[in-house]
């Protein structure tokens, strides 16, 4: 039993290392972060499509999940689209930072959704995060544009999480995913027409190099990652699964510095900010993890 817990667990951390990698392909991919975002959801929902047909899962939906999909979908892609936007404007690592407040949102988040009072530990660590941001945007305020587009990634990922969550547990993940990436590629395809932008969509060579990384990350950093994590779930407890995924901007930065080399590293200040952003996110779980063994 220990021997399969490790093989989990060593799964897991490969999942994380693609969620950090995920970053690098957004740095590497040479078209705009709409049409990065447009094409990750459309091969990520053809197959989650064909998945959904090999394991003869039904497509039907109610028209009213069907509107809170879509909703959820274009809070996916406004995550996805500010996520490589904050690449484009700064950096990997200051991306990845900032992604690590999305705990943080969500500690707020939820206690107004679910009309719970604030907790005096969640406001103490959230002056820490705050402390956090404030020394990285200090330290490196040239990047001031990617430093508010991450916040607004890790916003949009925390906002993502609570009403994911919440379908989650009477709906099928792969289901609700599938119809998220098709209203994601909806709403993208809607602002480009708008724009008039709509050819950006139509890759010149498919075979290149750079639709090799955008097929690396709609299938393996998408699809794959998705599907395997729910099937972790089964063998490993939620808490041990966002602990470990909050290892992603450690991976990331440290593969970061492995492809790109000076051009992401940053002043002491700055991981000075990024420690005190990941010990209030390790805190705060350890904490809620106590609190839930005592009430249990």
């Amino acid at each position: 039993m220990q021997k399969n817990n490790f093989k989990h667990f060593i799964h897991l951390h490969f999942l994380v290392f693609i969620a950090g990698f995920t970053a690098i392909l957004g740095e590497l991919i040479i078209n705009s972060s709409e049409v990065i975002v447009w094409h990750r959801m459309f091969i990520g929902s053809i197959l989650l499509g064909l998945y959904m047909l090999f394991r003869k899962k039904s497509f039907r939906i109610d028209i009213k999940l069907f509107f809170k999909y879509s909703f959820l979908g274009l809070i996916i892609a406004l995550h996805w689209f500010t996520f490589f936007e904050a690449i484009e404007q700064s950096n990997i690592s200051v991306t990845l930072a900032m992604f690590s407040t999305a705990a943080f949102f969500t500690s707020f988040i939820e206690p107004y959704l679910f009309k719970r009072k604030l907790i005096f530990y969640e406001v103490i660590l959230g002056f820490i995060v705050v402390a956090g941001v404030y020394l990285i945007f200090n330290a490196e305020f040239q990047y001031m544009t990617g430093i508010i587009l991450g916040l607004f990634s890790a916003f949009f990922a925390s906002l993502f999480s609570v009403f994911n969550g919440l379908m989650i547990k009477s709906n099928s993940a792969i289901s609700i995913s599938f119809y998220e990436f098709l209203s994601g590629m909806f709403f993208i395809t809607i602002f480009l027409l708008l724009n008039n932008d709509l050819k950006l969509l139509l890759i010149d060579d498919i075979f290149s190099i750079n639709y090799f990384y955008i097929f690396l990350l709609g299938s393996i950093c998408t699809a794959y990652a998705f599907m395997a994590s729910v099937y972790l779930l089964k063998f490993i407890s939620p808490y041990s699964v966002v602990l470990t995924y909050n290892l992603e901007p450690v991976y990331a930065i440290i593969m970061a510095i492995m492809f790109f080399g000076n051009k992401e590293k940053m002043s002491f200040s700055f991981y000075i900010g990024l420690f005190l952003i990941l010990f209030s996110v390790i805190c705060n779980m350890y904490i809620k993890k106590r609190n839930n063994k005592e009430y249990n």
